[in-house]
């Protein structure tokens, strides 16, 4: 059937700001459904609140309204645009789905004569709530876990009465797993009880027999209007039942899965999606398998949405779920859509991997103090990462390298845990960094049966870990000279890195590059295609691999590589990797603005990043994707591969900047800012000694490497002192301290953290007033200011975690004049060719320098969406050279104030100190728009603006 003529305009909903449950997959989703839509010749109209995202961006959609997520914001919308046919609710996470559901309560839709496609109600009604799902599971034959509804703590302590402990309670209408928890021991029963009931917006939780050791499995099904249905994807979690999934290492394809309960699977996911309603659209189902020979198959839940796990599909199989869910929302069949990979063959065709995907989530426990870090039902990771390799062994040691947590991939780094009880615990109480610890603990000689007794993980993954150990062992017993090339050609195939062979070598990880160049072991490149290369794709999405070499006929030797070099001229264009505090989807809207600016110039684009959940690894946003780890030996082999003019570094947050050094060692050019005002205003120390030479205030301050050292520094500086690390984000590591006992005992504890690192100790501010600035400047001198903010919150809480609003409401003509003009002389001493950020303290009226960051700042997306300039275009190009800041005309529109405000995760961490300070604990954002400073928000905000300083 095709598209639906009646539909003219659609309202997308969006999911909000960035909390742990619900990320920038939605930003994802939502994007490619935007353009999907558009490339129908269909209105759209977006209302979402969260500035950062590409989503929002104005080159999107046709209306986009940065509005908070209510049902007066949606009545609002529809007044302004009485053409509206269509609301698609499906792209918005939770989030968007809940808001749908009210305003179909309120009567909304129905009064504003508003179809909704893409799911229907019932369906959204029949799998939130679980009472309705566990009946309709039971009318269509699908078993499910021994499990009743609770509305009441009575009814709930009946039923825990009834089944035994474990059991699992599960809340209805959230989102990550809110509310959901194990509970082995009845004690523990009554308050986990009450919460659940608390957090559910219906006050209902289901509460299941607990289906431990269990084996869990998420198929993504799409299905069409006439009533065919694919499935993109299997995804198999390495982790037994009772982690959220969220939290859980996936694989991809399902690995120990037979292949007639595969087939079941599918055939009981088909018989649930097309029972729960008459819609067209993606599907998220997930279920248990136990662990034994009779593998039967249980359902856990159904998802009539893009679910996280979608963008996490799209990506491992090159397939477009959320751009193809809303072609089938418009009404076209699946046979009627191309697949966009190939080119050649129909979205009918269901992918085919010739590769592995895993991923593995990345956890932010260092910013919850005291938190409970053991994994459980509710999520807790921050963002996620996927390696792709040709072998599990190779996309595990591509994803751990990939994590940015100061690991070279599984052991062979020195970094190993050797104590045999914290093992033993870490792997009983399902441990963030598990990953690892399988490893250290196949190394410390703990049998896999025990492993498997203790974890329930599948012996085949145990079994893949114990080989992988087995060639490092072997490595070890060699020297590099004596090292055969098969067995390193070995290594590189599952996956270890230059750095961790030389460390099995006890060599330099450049011996060991030399070598395998000089055996002819080098990387080559392999496209997701989607089909198993059974038919040509026509887009440049790629991964790298190591093959053994072939020998033609007349005598010549190489590797098939898939990776054709063009002879354009080429950008690199680095990404951010993994979500986390302090560094998120802000800087993937950077990266995809700075890949489309150095597009419009001429250059062909290369993304390298290995973040699933974002709009920078779509496969169609550069000229060219390597989804590979943002880790040296990965982009120096890329690098060397396709020649480019060079890297730009300022877009991706501080992962981007980390690398600089390497690159400018290696003699590879940095586009814009060189790698030495980069490092430059890194170096506290090196940047407080140009303050004083450009005659610009700061606090008093001092550096120190260890704690001797702080303590005679202490004696010259006032109490209270703040304590910084060099070379870090989100304020990791660091505090105010008020005497000499938390000085040292502060210091003793980030040396260990961060060791050989430099300390800045400042005296702090107290009182003062924080303010920051963002500018372009170019390789002349120009400076200009983009948007200058003042923070609600006192200075020392830090800039993510602080209300911002813009224009300042606060601040002097004379303080102004001097924001102004610290920012253009930092921004010329520095040489600085791109964008810069500069936080300030105000104090009597004299301002003082905090720090200065070289490159795109967490702040940049909102001021480009406050004031509807594309700013990270202009700076850009500006970095390419191709454009002064004096080619631009600056027209920033904005009446009234814009305010950042933060959002936070702290219901996850229900026991952690909420009180903020210089240590960023924000997930996300979002942006509110007030006509003056009567406002009620505004006023209520300012009225508690100290309570939270955390010293």
């Amino acid at each position: 059937m095709p598209k639906n003529t009646k539909i003219k305009s659609v309202l997308i909903i969006g999911s909000g700001p960035i909390v742990i449950g619900q990320a920038c997959e939605f930003d994802y989703s939502g994007s490619q459904s935007i353009r999907s839509l558009k490339e129908e010749g269909i209105e759209v109209t977006l209302i979402n609140s969260n500035p950062a995202t590409i989503m929002t961006d104005p080159s999107l959609a046709d209306n986009v309204y940065l509005k908070p997520l209510t049902t007066k914001s949606i009545r609002e919308i529809l007044i302004a645009h009485p053409n509206i046919d269509a609301v698609l609710p499906t792209m918005g996470g939770q989030t968007g789905l809940n808001l749908c559901i009210e305003s179909d309560e309120k009567g909304i839709w129905e009064e504003y004569g508003i179809e909704m496609i893409g799911v229907d109600i019932n369906a959204i009604n029949v799998t939130e709530d679980r009472e309705k799902f566990r009946e309709l599971m039971l009318e269509i034959g699908v078993p499910m876990a021994p499990q009743a509804t609770a509305t009441s703590f009575l009814k709930g302590k009946e039923i825990a009465q009834e089944f035994g402990f474990p059991l699992v309670i599960r809340a209805s209408y959230t989102l990550g797993g809110a509310g959901a928890s194990i509970v082995y021991k009845e004690e523990d029963f009554d308050d986990l009880l009450s919460s659940g009931l608390e957090i559910s917006p219906i006050h209902e939780v289901m509460i299941d027999k607990a289906m431990m050791g269990w084996k869990e499995y998420e198929l993504e099904l799409l299905r069409d209007s006439n009533d065919n249905v694919v499935i993109v994807c299997s995804i198999e979690n390495m982790d037994p039942m009772g982690i959220h999934t969220g939290d859980s290492i996936t694989v991809a394809p399902a690995m120990t899965l037979s292949d007639s309960t595969f087939q079941k699977m599918r055939d009981m996911s088909i018989h649930m999606m097309r029972s729960i309603g008459d819609f067209e659209g993606g599907c998220n189902v997930q279920f248990a398998v136990s662990p034994d020979e009779k593998e039967d198959i249980i359902a856990i839940e159904i998802n009539p949405r893009v679910s996280r796990s979608s963008a996490l599909a799209s990506k491992a199989t090159g397939y477009p779920i959320a751009k193809i869910a809303t072609k089938l929302a418009l009404g076209y069949n699946l046979d009627e859509l191309n697949n966009q990979v190939t080119g050649n063959t129909s979205a009918l065709f269901e992918p085919t991997l010739d590769y592995v995907i895993v991923k593995i989530p990345r956890f932010n426990f260092d910013k919850f103090e005291g938190c409970n870090r053991v994994l459980g039902l509710q999520m807790k990771s921050v963002g996620e990462v996927m390696g792709i390799g040709r072998s599990f062994q190779e996309a595990l040691h591509k994803a751990t390298q990939s994590l940015e947590i100061k690991r070279n991939g599984l052991g062979a780094d020195g970094k190993e845990e050797t104590h045999y009880d914290t093992i033993i615990s870490k792997l009983t109480y399902a441990s963030w960094d598990r990953v690892f610890i399988i490893y250290d603990a196949i190394k410390a000689g703990i049998s896999l049966s025990k492993i498997h007794d203790i974890t329930k993980i599948d012996m085949w993954y145990l079994k893949q870990y114990e080989e992988l150990y087995s060639l490092e062992k072997e490595i070890t017993s060699y020297k590099l000279d004596t090292l055969s090339k098969e067995l390193l050609l070995e290594a590189k195939q599952k996956g270890y890195g230059d750095r961790q062979i030389a460390h099995m070598l006890g060599c330099l990880e450049s011996e060991v590059y030399k070598k395998r160049e000089k055996l002819n072991i080098n990387r080559v490149y392999k496209l997701v295609d989607t089909c198993a290369a059974e038919f040509t794709a026509s887009t440049p999405y790629y991964y790298s691999t190591f093959e053994n070499t072939m020998t033609t006929v007349d005598g010549k030797t190489f590797s098939a590589n898939e990776s054709i070099v063009t002879d354009k001229k080429k950008v690199v264009v680095l990404g951010s990797g993994p979500n986390r505090i302090g560094q998120g989807i802000e800087f993937d809207y950077c990266c995809v603005h700075g890949v489309l600016a150095a597009k419009e110039v001429g250059y062909e684009t290369i993304m390298i990043n290995c973040n699933p959940e974002t709009v920078s690894t779509d496969f169609d946003t550069a000229d060219k994707l390597y989804f590979e780890p943002v880790f040296w030996e990965h982009i120096y082999d890329i690098i060397r591969h396709e020649k480019p003019e060079g890297v730009i570094v300022q877009l991706g947050g501080q992962t981007a900047l980390k690398l600089a050094e390497k690159l400018d060692a290696y003699g590879i050019k940095i586009m814009g800012t060189s790698f030495e005002a980069l490092d430059l205003a890194e170096d506290r120390g090196r940047f407080s000694e140009l303050l004083t030479e450009l005659e610009i205030p700061f606090p008093q301050f001092g550096t120190a490497t260890n704690a001797d050292e702080a303590l005679e520094i202490a004696d010259q500086l006032d109490f209270p002192i703040l304590v910084r690390p060099s070379y870090v984000l989100g304020g990791q590591g660091m505090k105010i301290v008020i005497n000499k006992e938390e000085l040292e005992e502060h210091v003793v504890s980030l040396l260990r953290s961060i060791p050989g690192n430099k300390l800045l100790l400042d005296h702090y501010l107290e009182g003062a007033i924080e303010a920051e600035a963002d500018a372009i400047c170019d390789a002349d001198g120009n400076v200009y200011i983009i948007g200058i903010m003042e923070h609600i919150e006192p200075c020392g809480v830090h800039s993510g975690d602080s209300n911002a609003t813009l224009p300042p409401f606060n601040l002097g003509e004379f303080v102004m004049d001097q924001i102004k003009e610290h920012t253009k002389n930092i921004a010329i001493a520095l040489k600085t060719v791109g964008l810069m950020n500069i936080q300030f303290g105000i104090k009597n009226d004299i301002v003082y320098i905090i720090e200065a960051n070289p490159r795109a700042s967490r702040t940049v997306p909102f001021i480009a969406k406050a004031y509807g300039e594309p700013y990270v275009n202009y700076a850009t190009k500006v970095m390419l050279g191709v454009n002064k800041v004096t080619d631009f005309t600056f027209n920033p529109q904005l009446e009234g104030y814009a305010i950042k405000q933060p959002v936070f995760s702290f219901d996850k961490f229900p026991n952690v100190d909420k009180k903020l300070g210089p240590e960023m604990k924000s997930t996300g954002e979002s942006i509110l728009f007030i006509d003056d400073l009567k406002d009620d928000t505004f006023y209520e905000l300012y009225s508690r603006r100290k309570m939270y300083l955390n010293k």
